[in-house]
């Protein structure tokens, strides 16, 4: 339990940090629909889960998809399809990524029994 709230704390440090610093990358989100060939079989060309463990992209803050592909890339953050996936993406195509998924627009329809 103990190691678990380390990394829980860990990323939710590292995620207040990208939070806080704002927008640091200028991928090219047309560029990154494109390269997101490679990714939609399971997060989506939409950013939107097409199978169970992946989670849905869509919207999601372009700093921390940044932050989370070098670290599926480096091997730091373990997951055998992202890690074969991230070791062939360049620096660029893993900005262009970000840009194009957090470009996408999500929004929330009413929730159930409200």
């Amino acid at each position: 339990m103990i190691a678990t709230n380390a990394v829980a704390a860990a990323l939710f440090g590292a995620a207040a940090l990208v939070c806080a610093s704002g927008p640091a990358h200028a991928g090219d989100a047309k560029a990154g629909r494109a390269r997101a060939q490679l990714c939609q079989t399971c997060h989506g060309i939409d950013g939107m889960s097409k199978v169970p463990d992946a989670p849905n992209i869509a919207g999601q803050v372009e700093g921390y998809i940044v932050t989370q592909l070098h670290a599926f890339k480096s091997g730091t953050r373990k997951s055998d399809p992202m890690n074969l996936v991230a070791a062939q993406l360049s620096d660029r195509d893993i900005e262009d990524l970000a840009a194009w998924y957090s470009s996408i627009e999500v929004t929330l329809g009413k929730l159930p029994g409200g």
